[in-house]
């Protein structure tokens, strides 16, 4: 056990860039010691915020529509625990509170985007089948992602940006250092912080500049359907400088390719057809549409249809690690072993063999949750449904990895409605209709979007693990516990909101279950799907591909709304500048690394006080400020904001005299 104070917690200066040949990454805590990182203390600690953040984001999530992410906040709490208590070598123990105590994030969205939909749809749904349904789901992505760590975390190093596990990092680590070293990233909260509090609580300014707070811009919006958005938000311009200038302007090509030419085209080609062959609820005519309606409608299916393509592209690509994996897992089941012991500490996973037991053994039991508890002993019902889970989980998961590095958003929500849409067509298909149908096809998708969800979270908290140099066993083995505390908290928050106010009562606003519940009621009553949107967005995907363009870049642009692309470009656009200016090289790599510090100051902020004022919100207290938001000079000023903001951090990297370069 390492004892003495850690002197050298800083961040290799290779932490974040692509590494030579020969090189190696040598963490924060050295793979050749063993520190304090599983203990009574960690433990407690994670399951209380694993159980506390699963209800309070169930809760806020459902009752006022607004998701948070919980990471962030967690190690900021594990960090004035550990200093509160002057408990000294507590970056181990934080990394694995906050790595159990993450599992609430992952469960709460795998449950609220699809589980409430039961409810609105009057399905019979009890305790235990929700439960069942998430911890099943969230210890599926576990299992499928573990193979995948090392070629995420390690071999793809300095590849791509892994944006919150970044400002996560830089959280955990300047709070380990204290005192003055930890400034810029405070500094910076506190600013991001107060700045996305203001807009969220008060509305003081508008929290997106559009063309429309212009005469011209509004007329151009409504004849020719171009709008542009910018979200003004201090986290969402942080996620850009994190990003990268490369990756922020592929995802936006995708969202204008969208917003400026799809959605366009399609008023142009369409002006007086009503396209609702796949959604009654559609009942305008394309030309009659906003903008926004018609990239709701229509163009974000298409979205959806690149990121599944996109999906199958990676696995294709990735066929010879998934061989190597699964060969591994063979030769451990024969008795040969994997040379477990001979392999650092910080590169040691769960063994192979657990890995495939566990994996058969938990879709044995997901088959038997369907069989018996689902779709009434019909064996043929209960064996398609846990093909579709399987093949669909096992796609996706690297998938919703692959997102969470680029961009640092999981788009859950979009592959969720395909294995929505994919189930009850192929329910259908085998004679699973009505209400019995519904059910099935929710609970099948709430399966797969926990085990999405865990996925796109655990390989956050892996990379986290391997900057920082914990062990990578210890936070998968532990990472199980509270999927299950999560999922047991998350499904008795449910059930207490549908006796407490009803899902179908209108005072709760579960955004996405509505969306879902509004997909499936169609499909299961025999009507079809996208498909042909789907196949568009297929098409792109692979063309990118083709041209060496990171086709999943491209297609989440497609899928996340214009307003939240555009400011990941203004953030990318602002790391290159800071990084490029001088003639320095030194210079600008130290310059960079202070605006990754700020960057993850603006995001800590922000995630922090977004959960405190949703918290405000919930508890009643609550500014109307909707008449000051229709009004274009809230825009106006949130431009001037907005301007003040991005001076603050460009003038915020300069290096003080202590900071220059050698």
């Amino acid at each position: 056990m390492e004892n003495k104070a850690n002197q050298n917690i800083d961040l290799p200066e290779n932490a974040f860039r692509e590494l030579k040949d020969g090189e190696e990454y040598e963490p924060v805590m050295s793979p050749q010691k063993t520190y304090r990182e599983v203990s009574p203390w960690s433990i407690t600690w994670g399951i209380l915020m694993a159980v506390l953040f699963s209800a309070a984001a169930a809760y806020l999530g459902l009752k006022v529509g607004q998701v948070f992410e919980a990471a962030i906040p967690i190690a900021i709490i594990a960090i004035g625990l550990s200093s509160a208590t002057k408990r000294k070598n507590a970056l181990g123990e934080n990394v694995i509170i906050q790595s159990i105590g993450a599992c609430s994030g992952a469960v709460v969205a795998g449950g609220i985007f699809v589980m409430p939909a039961i409810y609105m749809l009057e399905l019979e749904a009890d305790f235990f089948k929700i439960f069942i349904a998430a911890a099943l789901g969230g210890i599926l992505g576990i299992l499928f992602l573990i193979p995948f760590r090392k070629y995420f975390v390690k071999d793809q190093h300095g590849k791509y940006p892994f944006p919150e596990a970044t400002a996560t990092t830089q959280v955990l680590v300047s709070g380990e250092k204290g005192g003055s070293q930890a400034k810029p990233l405070l500094l910076a909260g506190l600013v991001g912080g107060l700045y996305d509090f203001i807009v969220a609580t008060f509305g003081w300014w508008n929290e997106n500049v559009t063309s429309r707070m212009i005469g011209l811009g509004e007329t151009i919006a409504d004849k020719a359907k171009l709008v542009f958005k910018v979200n003004t938000g201090a986290a969402v311009l942080g996620l850009g400088y994190i990003i990268g200038l490369k990756y922020a302007f592929i995802i936006c090509v995708g969202s204008l390719t969208v917003w400026w030419l799809i959605v366009p085209g399609m008023a142009l080609i369409f002006p007086d057809t009503v396209l609702n062959q796949w959604d009654p609820s559609i009942t305008t005519a394309v030309g009659q549409m906003a903008p926004e309606a018609i990239f709701k409608s229509y163009a974000r299916s298409i979205g959806i249809g690149g990121i599944a393509m996109s999906g199958i592209i990676g696995i294709v690509k990735s066929w010879g690690i998934i061989k190597g994996a699964v060969g591994l897992a063979a030769r451990e089941m024969k008795g040969k072993g994997s040379g477990q012991d001979e392999v650092i500490r910080t590169q040691r996973d769960i063994s192979f063999k657990i890995i495939a037991f566990g994996s058969i053994a938990t879709l044995v039991v997901t088959f038997l949750f369907f069989y018996l508890g689902v779709m009434d002993f019909n064996l043929l019902h209960a064996v398609v449904g846990i093909l579709l889970v399987a093949i669909i989980a096992f796609l996706f998961t690297t998938v919703a990895a692959n997102a969470i590095a680029i961009v640092g958003s999981n788009p859950v929500s979009g592959m969720t409605l395909m294995t929505l849409i994919l189930a009850s067509v192929v329910m259908v298909a085998v004679g699973l209709k009505g209400n019995a149908g519904m059910l099935a096809a929710l609970l099948m998708g709430g399966v797969v979007c926990t085990a999405l969800s865990m996925a796109g979270s655990f390989i956050t908290d892996l990379k986290i693990g391997y900057w920082l140099g914990t062990t990578p066993k210890k936070q998968e083995t532990w990472k199980f516990l509270g999927t299950i505390i999560s999922a047991a908290t998350v499904a008795g928050v449910m059930i207490v909101l549908d006796k407490t106010y009803g899902f179908n009562s209108g005072k709760l606003a579960a955004p996405q279950a509505n969306a879902m519940a509004a997909v499936i009621k169609p499909l299961m009553s025999g009507q079809g799907a996208p498909w042909i949107l789907y196949g568009i967005g297929a098409v792109i995907a692979l063309a990118l591909d083709r041209c060496k363009v990171p086709a999943l870049a491209f297609a989440l642009g497609m899928f996340i709304p214009l307003e939240l692309n555009i400011p990941l470009l203004v953030g990318g656009t602002m790391n290159w500048y800071v990084t490029t200016r001088s003639k320095n090289e030194a210079v600008n790599k130290a310059r960079g690394d202070k605006g990754t510090l700020l960057a993850s100051g603006f995001i800590a902020g922000g995630a922090l006080m977004g959960v405190i004022s949703a918290l405000l919100k919930f508890g009643g207290i609550e500014v109307d400020y909707s008449a000051w938001w229709e009004n274009h000079l809230s825009e106006l000023l949130s431009l001037v904001a907005y301007a003040a903001l991005i001076l603050y951090f460009i003038l915020a990297t300069r290096l003080s005299k202590n900071e220059q370069p050698e």
